[in-house]
């Protein structure tokens, strides 16, 4: 009997250790594009492509990951959104920057995560998995400051727009988006400004209304909706990172629900699309049914 148990033991050892190789030497670097659909925009207008990045959690070296954002250049999209939690590391702000770099010469609007303010500090994972995590702990008393208004000096720099607690307006191909964004509801830095009025034209342009943030706290989606929104995008949750076999989230590192982790859900009648990310805390490199991704969404007209 102990002969068999010392067996068992050593199958689950083997086991476990070879689902974390996995975790971190294959599906870590599986990165994938993920495609949805939105049916907000009003009847008559032309389709619209927002490629949708967030949590890169950059360090430097990572090669693999640079090269598939530079690849995403070749999808061509109208707009890119970036919701946010860029670095992982306070040397990482020029590696971030070269994997951007294609996907700064398209249009962009940006919202900061909690790292891109602070580094990641080393905690148990196991943490991650068993705590609800709430906004009002999303600030660690021994972090360290990132280079936060330089990256986003470049980001600027290069024409993408910052909508930190702040609302503004792009038209692109004929149509008229309004965006509210929020800086990271977290680390509990959101104010909402609303959208921005509609000045009266005498043929206006199609128009629609966006959200932008990090993290979906039920508050601020719920706030979203109040304003008008139409649809919102967020990031934050890695899908749940470490999942069940099928993608099944165990958490979502904030209150949302786990079944809405990652994918496109409803919040009332909006749709929100929430993306499983680019990487993961440099702490916690592993990733188990849920590849890193972007996606791209494409906003239709309504039936």
């Amino acid at each position: 009997m102990i002969k068999g148990l010392a067996t068992t033991t050593g199958a689950s050892v083997l086991a476990g250790a070879a689902t974390v190789a996995y975790a971190h030497f294959i599906e870590l670097n599986n990165f994938k594009v993920r495609s949805e659909t939105l049916p907000v925009l009003p009847q008559g207008a032309e389709d619209f492509r927002i490629l949708h990045i967030s949590d890169m959690h950059m360090i430097p070296g990572q090669q693999k990951k640079t090269e598939f954002m530079h690849s995403l250049a070749e999808l061509n999209p109208d707009l890119v959104i970036n919701t946010g939690d860029n670095l992982s590391h306070m040397s990482a702000l020029p590696s971030l920057l070269e994997a951007l770099n294609p996907l700064l010469d398209f249009p962009g609007v940006y919202v900061p995560g909690s790292n891109c303010y602070y580094a990641p500090v080393l905690k148990n994972p196991a943490r991650y998995l068993w705590k609800e995590s709430t906004a009002d702990e999303g600030i660690s008393p021994d972090r360290q400051e990132l280079p936060t208004q330089q990256m986003h000096d470049a980001f600027d720099a290069r024409g993408w727009v910052g909508l930190i607690n702040r609302a503004d307006t792009l038209t692109l191909k004929g149509l008229r988006l309004e965006f509210s964004g929020v800086d990271d509801p977290h680390l509990g830095f959101d104010e909402h400004p609303g959208f921005a009025p509609r000045a009266f034209d005498a043929e206006p342009a199609p128009s629609v209304r966006l959200g932008v943030c990090h993290a979906p706290y039920l508050r601020t989606l719920n706030r979203f909706v109040d304003d008008g929104a139409q649809a919102i995008f967020a990031g934050h949750t890695h899908g749940g990172q470490v999942c069940l076999p099928g993608g099944k989230a165990l958490t979502s590192n904030c209150d949302l629900e786990t079944d809405r982790a990652k994918g496109v859900s409803l919040q009332g009648e909006v749709p929100v699309q929430v993306s499983a990310g680019l990487g993961t805390s440099r702490f916690a490199p592993v990733r188990l049914f849920c590849p890193p991704e972007a996606i791209l969404v494409t906003l239709t007209a309504r039936a």
